[in-house]
């Protein structure tokens, strides 16, 4: 029986997704299937595998080969104080919430390159909060955490951060929090000793640390509606009673089956809250 060529890159896609699976233990097989189709494709050219089935070969006896690919299939894309008026409502409307804690756990899963966790950091900084903070910045891209905590980005960024940073109602300037060289912007290490950086999976892995607030935005947007509503249910288990959670602007709780646990601070800014009478732990 003749195969067409799309029906056989799906197989292909199969077995790439099981050798991934069982080979190294991270799991794609809920992944939105046209990011995901996407993504392996990139990899096929930018290694010169030819197809799917040559990648698959190399992930199976190649070990040195999995940063790579998993470098490939993530989606480490974002800014400082992206989207700003959202960290303008962490300001305004969280911040000052959290502040009646003596200690302030916060996790930002999927940190990418790092720029909203030192961006948070920032808040905290300027809010009186950070000295009694830590952030848990995760991520399963370990290349993009070592980015991360180094702390050093493109100088052609700095322009749109600042404007971002004054749009969330920053108190400075960026330039207080950073230093350019060589065509480069180095944030200042102070914004790091309160942050943890670590590998974690929203796929396989299970709750990270009790928080009173979850950060997670523009992740959920390439997960499947099964994959969205586990790694939410790890939100909800993860948070305090009262606690706090900020997803990305396209990204929301109305349909999943968490929703009736939590209670929309912002529901266009995607903040929620976390339901005292629930069965979330205790602060």
């Amino acid at each position: 029986m003749d195969t067409s060529p799309t029906d056989l890159e799906q197989i292909e896609l199969s077995l790439f997704v099981q050798a991934l699976r069982e080979r190294y233990g991270y799991d794609f097989a809920q992944y939105a299937p046209a990011s995901l189709t996407r993504r392996v494709r990139q990899l096929v050219r930018d290694h010169h595998c030819g197809t799917v089935t040559s990648l698959t070969g190399r992930l199976l006896h190649e070990p040195a080969f999995l940063p790579l690919v998993l470098q490939g299939l993530s989606v480490p894309v974002s800014e400082m104080f992206r989207d700003p008026p959202v960290f303008r409502a962490l300001r305004d409307r969280v911040l000052p919430l959290l502040a009646s804690y003596p200690r302030i756990n916060i996790w930002q899963a999927g940190c990418a390159y790092g720029q909203e966790v030192y961006s948070l950091a920032i808040l905290l900084e300027e809010a009186g909060l950070y000295d009694r903070c830590q952030i848990y910045a995760t991520d399963f891209n370990e290349q993009a955490l070592e980015q991360a905590r180094e702390g050093i980005y493109p100088a052609t960024e700095a322009q749109q951060w600042s404007r971002n940073y004054q749009a969330a109602g920053g108190a400075h300037s960026l330039s207080d929090y950073s230093s350019a060289r060589y065509q480069f912007l180095k944030l200042d290490a102070r914004l790091r000793r309160n942050i943890s950086f670590a590998n974690h999976n929203l796929v396989a892995d299970e709750v990270f640390c009790e928080a009173h607030l979850v950060l997670c935005r523009n992740v959920l947007i390439y997960f499947t509606n099964a994959l969205q509503n586990r790694t939410l249910a790890l939100f909800r288990d993860s948070l305090v009673r009262g606690g706090f959670l900020c997803l990305g602007m396209r990204e929301n709780l109305d349909f999943a089956p968490v929703a009736s646990d939590f209670t929309a601070l912002d529901p266009a800014l995607r903040l929620y809250r976390r339901n005292r009478d629930g069965a979330a732990r205790d602060a």
